[in-house]
């Protein structure tokens, strides 16, 4: 289900957050996934202050990079 608010209509357990998207609040949700491209530089620095301030609220962070054969590899 998508939708353009905060409300979780379908007591959905990952959040997607795209473009930039944050939500001031993740309680209910088991997992947040923030997808950005690592060619932006402004998406990156915003990945970085995302990961920062979720580290530092307890949350377990990790960090995931396509390569370049379309896989997905885990890097922190």
């Amino acid at each position: 289900l998508l939708t353009t608010g905060q409300d979780n209509p379908n007591e959905a357990q990952i959040r997607f957050l795209v473009d930039g998207a944050v939500p001031p609040e993740l309680t209910g949700y088991e997992r947040a996934v923030f997808l950005f491209d690592g060619h932006d530089a402004a998406q990156v620095q915003a990945a970085r202050t995302h990961w920062k301030t979720m580290k530092e609220a307890g949350h377990v962070v990790t960090y995931w990079q396509q390569t370049s054969d379309r896989r997905w590899e885990r890097k922190a």
